[in-house]
């Protein structure tokens, strides 16, 4: 156990930031899957800007990396164009 407040402190913000980062990131990852599993080009495209907002949201965050974000932006475009 911390012996300082300050590492108290910091133990208690470093969960919650925890958690917060750990719900961003599984929601993100299921807006993926979902628009993955989609099979109609016309709805892929009015669910991609909103999933390519929420992987900006984690790389922005530092949640996940740049280049990451670039690469599953990337490969979901791909995706979609070749519906």
């Amino acid at each position: 156990m911390a012996n300082h407040k300050s590492s108290i402190k910091r133990i208690r913000v470093n969960d919650k930031k925890r958690l917060l980062n750990r719900y961003q990131s599984k929601t993100a990852r299921n807006a993926i899957k979902n628009l993955k599993a989609l099979k109609d080009k016309n709805e892929a495209e009015k669910a991609f800007p909103e999933v390519v907002s929420k992987i900006d949201r984690l790389a922005k965050k530092n949640i996940i990396h740049a280049n990451k974000a670039a690469r599953i932006k990337s490969q979901l475009s791909k995706h979609i164009a070749a519906l």
